[in-house]
C-alpha cells in the first residue's frame, strides 16, 4: 500500500516520445484516484519530477509525492549515470536527433582507444554552454520556444563535473558511451564539444539514464505498468 500523501518516491522507466512533464501529468491522476479511494474522499496529491529528460531519452525518471517533493533538491544535487551513443561526422541544430542533420564532415574511423583519450580530456569540473534547444529559461521563456522560433539564443556557460566517460563500444560512425556526471550536465552539449573536440561534428543518438544516486532504472516500471499497479489495488 501508498501513502502518496505523507509522501512516496516512484521509480519510472520513462519510454521516448514522453517529457517528464507528460509522465507526472499521466500519473497525478491515477494517484489521486487511489488516494481517495483509500481514504474515502476527494483528495489533491502534489507531484513532481527530479531532473528532467528529452523527450527523446529513455531511462530513470524519478517522482515524488506528497511531503517527499521536499526532497526533490537533494535528489536532484545527486550524480546521474546515462548510456548513449554518438554519431560522428555530422551534426544537428538540437545536438540531437530531434531535428535533421545540417551539416555533414569527412572524418576516417577512429579506434576506440584514441575515442577513449579524447573522452578523458572531458573528465573533471568545467563549465559548458547548454543547447539552445533546452529547458532552461531565457528572457522569461524557455529557451526551446526561442530558438524553435529562429531567434538567437545565447545561454552562459554552466559548472558542471563529469566523474566517469567510457568509450564501451565504436560500430562506425556510431560510438556508445557511459557517462556519470553532475547535475546540470547536458549529454547533448557533450555530443557536441565530442564533435569539436575532433574538429568535425557529433551529435547525441540515443540516450538513456540507467542511476540518480542510489536509485537505479532496474528498480522502476514504466509510467504504464505502475498506473496499472495501482489500478489493480483498487480493484
Amino acid at each position: 500500500m501508498f501513502n502518496f500523501l505523507q509522501g512516496e518516491i516512484i521509480l519510472i522507466d520513462k519510454e521516448a516520445g514522453w517529457t517528464s512533464f507528460d509522465v507526472v501529468s499521466y500519473l497525478k491522476p491515477v494517484v489521486q484516484a487511489y488516494t481517495s479511494w483509500q481514504l474515502g474522499r476527494t483528495t489533491k496529491v502534489k507531484l513532481g519530477h527530479a531532473g528532467t529528460l528529452d523527450p527523446l531519452a529513455t531511462g530513470l525518471l524519478v517522482i515524488a509525492t506528497g511531503k517527499q517533493t521536499k526532497a526533490i533538491p537533494q535528489i536532484q544535487n545527486q550524480p546521474k549515470t546515462y548510456i548513449g551513443t554518438f554519431y560522428l561526422g555530422a551534426t544537428t541544430p538540437s545536438f540531437d536527433r530531434e531535428f535533421p542533420v545540417d551539416q555533414r564532415f569527412t572524418l576516417e574511423p577512429i579506434s576506440q582507444a584514441d575515442l577513449q583519450q579524447i573522452a578523458n580530456q572531458f573528465l573533471g569540473l568545467q563549465w559548458q554552454t547548454p543547447p539552445a534547444y533546452s529547458a532552461i529559461h531565457y528572457q522569461g521563456k524557455r529557451a526551446y520556444t526561442l530558438a524553435r522560433q529562429n531567434l538567437s539564443v545565447n545561454l552562459a556557460p554552466k559548472p558542471i563535473e563529469i566523474y566517469r566517460f567510457l568509450i564501451t563500444r565504436v560500430n562506425w560512425p556510431l560510438v556508445d558511451f557511459e557517462i556519470e556526471c553532475s547535475k546540470g550536465t547536458y549529454i547533448r552539449a557533450i555530443a557536441r564539444d565530442f564533435g569539436l573536440a575532433l574538429k568535425a561534428g557529433a551529435y547525441l543518438y540515443s540516450l538513456r539514464r540507467v542511476q540518480i544516486g542510489s536509485f537505479a532504472v532496474s528498480q522502476a516500471k514504466t509510467v504504464t505498468e505502475f498506473a496499472v499497479s495501482l489500478k489493480e489495488l483498487m480493484a
